[in-house]
């Protein structure tokens, strides 16, 4: 073998992969071993032959879950990759190419309205294999970014990046209605997690009325943000179609300002399918109902 030659190494086995991928995404062996209908020791198995074959530790065992290492990141971000397409490509020798649409919504978005107008586009379109996933906005950009969902509606800064069609978004601050925390001092926020939408404007718009605050309740999910406030653990920023009864909406008269800034955004692929554009123009009309 010649200096610029390169080692014969065997092709990564996609089953592997597959393993790989599902014990990070359950944080689990087990887990992984029962969604794959295999056992716990098959799977162990497949990540150490995985691990053998790139040269590298994949996973690492926590107390209670699993989590990657730095090797394991960057192999799961082309893992999931070449899975998406090999998932194409079976479904284009099968004659059903075009005929999966992954869409991604945010979960408030995951309510009355949006599920009957996307249950209504599938019994329009039987044919069609519809996939939703629901998530943080930031998530579900870079998982379209990846090549793991071909259409998202997602919430953004104002002017962050180009989307296919957007609309402003509208905030409302809320209180409990029944344990309203909004004139304690420092007074409690309820928010998403770091680099979470909202989060760093909350903190912002309550330093700039002089007042001192705490972050009293952290969570992914728009549910437990919600039960959070209602509760009063503390105050929020949410847009309106997620303000509940239990909520009190707070203004001008108690001393908030409106927050400003943000856009609901849909993002498809140039050579996106008449399918995916189809769903995208029923998003659209969602969003302006919405947002009107």
């Amino acid at each position: 073998m010649t200096g610029s030659e390169k080692p014969n190494r065997p092709p990564l086995d996609l089953d592997l992969l597959r393993a790989v991928v599902m014990v990070a995404d359950c944080g689990s062996f087990t887990t992984a071993a029962t969604r794959l209908h295999s056992t716990q020791s098959t799977i162990s198995q497949k990540v150490r032959r995985l691990e053998e074959l790139v040269g590298h530790q994949l996973l690492t065992r926590g107390h209670r879950d699993v989590h990657p290492t730095a090797a394991g990141e960057i192999l799961l971000i082309h893992a999931r990759h070449l899975l998406a397409v090999s998932e194409q490509l079976r479904e284009a020798l099968a004659g059903e190419a075009g005929a999966t649409v992954r869409l991604g919504v945010p979960e408030d978005f995951v309510r009355d309205k949006t599920i009957p107008a996307l249950a209504g586009f599938k019994r329009q379109h039987p044919g069609v294999r519809l996939e939703v996933t629901s998530g943080l906005s930031r998530d579900l950009l870079a998982s379209f970014d990846r090549g793991e969902l071909d259409l998202i509606l997602i919430k953004q800064r104002r002017a962050s990046r180009a989307a296919n069609a957007c609309r402003p978004e509208r905030v409302q601050w809320i209180d409990s209605a029944e344990h309203p925390c909004w004139q304690q001092d420092p007074i409690p926020l309820v928010t998403f997690p770091l680099r979470g939408l909202y989060r760093d404007d909350m903190i912002a718009a309550i330093e700039a009325m002089g007042r001192s605050w705490r972050i009293s309740f952290t969570s992914t999910s728009l549910t437990g943000i919600q039960e959070a406030v209602a509760s009063g653990l503390g105050i929020s920023l949410l847009p309106p179609r997620a303000v509940k009864a239990a909520h009190r909406v707070l203004g001008t008269g108690q001393g908030f300002a409106s927050v400003e800034g943000f856009e609901i955004a849909i993002y498809q692929r140039a050579a996106a399918d008449a399918m995916v554009k189809e769903l995208a123009a029923l998003l659209e009309e969602i969003v302006e109902r919405e947002t009107r």
